[in-house]
């Protein structure tokens, strides 16, 4: 079943996270996930929450979204994204309610 990491981002070193951007692209696809949202126009519907960047991205399964999130390849990006931006994360299985 699909699996999806959707991820807020403020972005505090806006020249930085480019860099990441262009590191985290090839590995995310190695790892056979792809993103569905990646940053764009946001619109509050309901609730107080007022997010800065979304991405979106999804994975054939959760397995292998984790795989993706700790493999060796994503090790030097990660360190990146965490020095140039605050993130939120979460890891959430899809289906049909």
């Amino acid at each position: 079943m699909s699996a999806y990491i959707i991820v807020e981002i403020e972005i505090t070193d806006p020249v930085g996270y480019a860099d990441y951007k262009k590191q985290a692209a090839a590995t995310v696809l190695k790892y056979g996930g792809k993103y569905i949202v990646r940053g764009g126009k946001t619109e509050v519907l309901e609730g107080e929450w007022i997010p800065k960047r979304i991405v979106v991205l999804e994975f054939p399964t959760m397995e292998r979204a984790k795989e993706w999130l700790n493999c060796e390849e994503y090790r030097e990006p990660r360190k990146l994204r965490h020095a140039t931006s605050k993130t939120n994360m979460i890891l959430v299985e899809g289906g049909s309610a």
